[in-house]
């Protein structure tokens, strides 16, 4: 297979950077860029080895210093002969050493062909292929937990135990369709529906993961609605911890939506500041509204918020009547001043009512504790496996589906030929789903969501 190489270090200034370089040529092409200071040549050295020198360009001007490491297949990241060049960090010197590696024989690598091609050599299943970018995407401990889970293999592990329950049925089929004067125990609808229907729930309780599976992978939308001057901005600034949004007294400031990815306590929420929701004749702020209206219905969280020193009004109520039925925490916020807005007046329209003061931040600690009673799952434990993103949910509804349909097909005492294609359809699914039958389209899309040198 050809040679890529691709920068695996982000495209920055930093104290180092790293150009990999895999395929069947890799070391010599690394050789052509590269000088060890004792004389060795890098197609002598085994394995897990490294050699400090200079790296030089096609005319053997020196570029840089710095270290060489080997990895020999089968043992490296991709299953191939794999050198890494660690060098100096800078922008232009690294893209320099790169252009070396190219004009020596090596090609850009495509977006995540290192993992593609660990993939492809067994190196790993695509559910842990998949869970690459989810551990260098954590944005906490226990994001991460749960990516190394996925990566050690937990929802290959669970998929295939639902995927035996399949195969045995569809063996008990077969044996009994193709040896019926043997000894071979008969298979009835009865016995088949006893035996597929853990499956389905099996397949239930896994696409139940999803929604959690999600929030860990991308975070909360979390959008912040309420009527002008309420303090949006103010609490914004407060979970965001800068100055990210304007703050002042004149009413419908905010116009376009701000956003900022931010972490509180144990979630991570991806938060929106906008418009105040009322009623106007400026046309900016009612582009600003419409924008705040798409934003509340796409939300997985609502942080709805009033100013305790008005009591409910016209805007308010407007609000409060366009709320769709997702999680919604209503914030009282300015309880340092004169409070003409008790919680008492909310409890009808809302379970999670918190008392702030987003300018002094009094009730953060109430604001965490509410947000992880609403997505903090403890009870999820890593080594479950949980599903991490469409494909594999997608993969998981349409085993479901097919799973249902044999179920229903033996209650209506259809043929068991048709219940055994019914099977046949899941158990691809599921296999597609893991990777062990999954076409080029479905692998070039998985890996082409990576990024370059990975």
């Amino acid at each position: 297979m050809y040679t890529i190489a691709a920068i695996a270090t982000p495209h920055a200034a930093g104290g180092i950077s790293v150009i990999r370089i895999s395929g069947d040529s890799a070391v010599s092409v690394a050789q052509t860029c590269f000088r060890s200071v004792t004389g060795k040549s890098l197609s002598e050295m085994p394995g897990y080895t490294c050699a400090y020198g200079k790296f030089c360009d096609p005319s053997g001007a020196e570029l840089d210093d710095g270290i060489a490491t080997v990895f020999r297949a089968p043992h490296s990241y991709t299953g191939e002969d794999t050198v890494e060049f660690s060098c100096h960090g800078g922008i232009f010197v690294t893209q320099q050493l790169l252009e070396s590696v190219y004009a020596a024989g090596a090609v850009p690598a495509e977006p995540g062909e290192f993992t593609k091609r660990a993939f492809l050599a067994g190196k790993m299943t695509l559910t842990q292929a998949e869970a690459v970018m989810d551990v260098i995407g954590a944005a906490g401990k226990r994001e991460l937990s749960f990516a190394h889970a996925q990566q050690n293999g937990a929802l290959f592990h669970r998929v295939q135990q639902i995927s035996q329950g399949i195969v045995s049925s569809l063996g008990d089929l077969a044996a009994w369709a193709d040896y019926p004067e043997d000894e071979v125990p008969a298979v009835t609808p009865e016995g088949l529906h006893a035996a597929l229907q853990p499956v389905l729930e099996q397949l239930d309780s896994t696409l139940a993961t999803y929604d959690y599976g999600r929030i860990l992978q991308s975070g909360v939308s979390a959008v912040i609605v309420g009527k002008p001057n309420v303090g949006k901005s103010t609490l914004f600034n407060l979970l965001s911890g800068s100055q990210r949004s304007i703050v002042t007294e004149i009413a419908g400031t905010t116009r376009d939506v701000v956003e900022e990815q931010i972490r509180l306590g144990n979630v991570t929420l991806r938060l929106s500041d906008t418009a105040g929701l009322r009623e106007t004749e400026d046309v900016i702020e009612q582009m600003g509204v419409k924008i705040a209206e798409e934003r509340l219905a796409q939300a997985d969280l609502i942080l709805a918020v009033f100013d305790t020193t008005r009591p409910l009004d016209a805007d308010d109520r407007r609000m409060l009547e366009q709320l769709p039925d997702k999680p919604v925490i209503a914030i009282l916020n300015k309880s340092d001043q004169t409070v003409c807005l008790h919680p008492e007046s909310l409890e009808q329209q809302f379970s999670r009512i918190i008392t702030m003061a987003a300018r002094d931040g009094s009730g953060l600690e109430q604001l965490r504790q509410a947000v992880e009673e609403l997505f903090y799952q403890a009870e999820v434990t890593p080594e479950l496996g949980i599903v991490a993103n469409a494909r594999q949910k997608q993969c998981l509804e349409r085993a479901r589906e097919q799973v249902k349909l044999a179920l229903d097909a033996l209650d209506a005492g259809e043929l068991l030929d048709a219940v055994t294609v019914l099977l046949e359809e899941a158990a691809d699914a599921l296999l597609t789903l893991t990777g062990e039958r999954v076409s080029d389209a479905v692998v070039n899309d998985v890996f082409s969501r990576f990024c370059v040198g990975k």
